[in-house]
């Protein structure tokens, strides 16, 4: 089999992997040295369908060990199997980068006979790289569980950002899909990469010079789909993550049927892709606007509404916090207004101290105030001719979104409650597709 052939098997079975990220580094070219990476480049990866590639995404090989009900390359699937040599590898990539196909590397791996002797085969691999070709562009190396620690060493000392992919949010979801698989033969290695990254901030490897393990920081993913497992189960594990592994990313990946068996959804099921976009949603609300798993989500309410971002799904649910004055809220409390951002937060902080907002400028602040408009109050008003209602407000969210999810009423001023009128338990009904 040549090269060509291999290429295109194992990119193909890569794409499977998420890795759409910023770099996370800067390293400037050096003279007789190749490449460099820059913190906020690198936002796209190699896809078989034709879209941008800005990094070789490919496995060193597809062969594999393991026989997870879910992979494409579990050993008893009958696919085309292929496996690259470490030169074979290393070359491709400086070919590809010197015909600025690509800015860098994204390597994963099946495991070709056990988990040490595929480490190696990878360390190989991009030691040419470094070493040899002296390349100093982005890679990105998922790790393989149950390795030795000191190859897993190594291997964070030539990548720039390190994976361990947890796949399925449970034990239990494991043990039926993933057999020879535990959590804790995933959780411990990334505790282990944890811990070397922290290291980097050490006294030691402070000098400029001084090679540093995995600098970009360690990335996981999960599976959604696959398993009756909830949001709730999967965000809670997510912020676990973030908290005890200080991960820089979770990536949420829809499942996409590709075997037929009685614990997998139908082949015929499509990825629920709305529903890893909620995630994402919530996942941002976790690490940049001061929100927990507990209040998106709970034991009652264990998945998000397909209808409404995770955002506006709060605030509907906690009317009793809203409406805010915007001229007096704090900044946390700001974060939390639907259609006002981080960005925005910060530019109302500064406007304010100039005098008071009005509607028209919070527009201006880049507030979105077609959702913002709800919950706000400027100079003690809310927004001219604006009713505020739970009703009101979930019909005049979902028509922002163009969604057509509702029956088709009119709702107008009344001295007496109309019997026939939609309530709000109705209005949830529509929106989780009841009625």
């Amino acid at each position: 089999m040549d090269i060509f052939e291999k290429l295109k098997i194992l990119a193909d079975s890569a794409k499977y992997d998420v890795a759409c990220t910023s770099s996370g580094v800067d390293r400037e070219g050096v003279p007789g040295e190749l490449g460099s990476t820059s913190s906020c480049g690198i936002c796209h990866s190699f896809a078989a369908d034709g879209r941008c590639i800005s990094l070789l995404k490919v496995l060193y090989t597809n062969f594999c060990v393991f026989d997870c009900k879910y992979c494409v390359n579990r050993r008893s699937n009958d696919t085309p199997r292929a496996a690259f040599t470490p030169r074979e590898l290393a070359d491709l990539t400086i070919q590809f980068y010197r015909r600025n196909y690509i800015e860098g590397l994204f390597l994963s791996s099946g495991v070709l006979r056990t988990p040490d002797d595929t480490c190696e085969r990878m360390i190989e691999a991009l030691s040419i790289l470094r070493d040899e070709y002296r390349f100093h562009g982005y890679i990105h190396v998922k790790a393989i569980p149950g390795a030795d620690r000191v190859l897993i060493n190594r291997l964070g000392m030539l990548a720039d950002r390190m994976s361990i992919n947890i796949e399925l949010p449970s034990q239990q979801s494991l043990e039926l899909l993933a057999p020879d698989k535990s959590k804790t033969s995933i959780l411990k290695p990334m505790g282990y990469i944890s811990g070397k990254i922290q290291e980097n901030t050490a006294d030691i490897v402070q000098y400029k010079n001084a090679p540093k393990f995995a600098p970009a920081g360690q990335s996981t993913q999960m599976i959604v789909g696959a398993t009756p497992d909830s949001d709730y189960q999967i965000l809670r594990l997510a912020e676990g993550l973030y908290k005890k592994y200080s991960l820089k990313r979770v990536f949420y990946s829809a499942y996409m049927p590709v075997a037929e068996h009685s614990l997998l959804p139908s082949v015929h099921t499509k990825p629920p892709l709305l529903r890893e976009h909620r995630l994402y949603q919530a996942d941002w609300l976790l690490r940049f606007y001061g929100f927990e798993a507990k209040e998106l989500l709970d034991e009652e309410h264990q998945n998000f509404n397909p209808a409404l971002d995770p955002k506006c799904n709060w605030a509907v649910n906690h009317l009793e916090l809203f409406p805010v004055e915007i001229n007096r809220v704090s900044y946390e409390m700001l974060l939390r207004v639907p259609g006002i951002g981080v960005k925005s937060a910060k530019r109302i902080l500064t406007a304010r101290r100039m005098g008071s907002l009005r509607f028209e400028d919070l527009k201006k602040l880049g507030v979105v105030l077609k959702r913002a408009q709800y919950f706000i109050l400027c100079g003690g008003k809310t927004a001219r001719g604006l009713r505020i209602t739970q009703d009101g407000i979930l019909r005049g969210l979902l028509s922002e979104r163009g969604m057509q999810m509702l029956p088709k009423s009119f709702e107008q001023l009344s001295l007496f409650p109309d019997q026939n009128r939609n309530t709000t338990e109705d209005v949830r009904k529509c929106l989780t597709g009841q009625i």
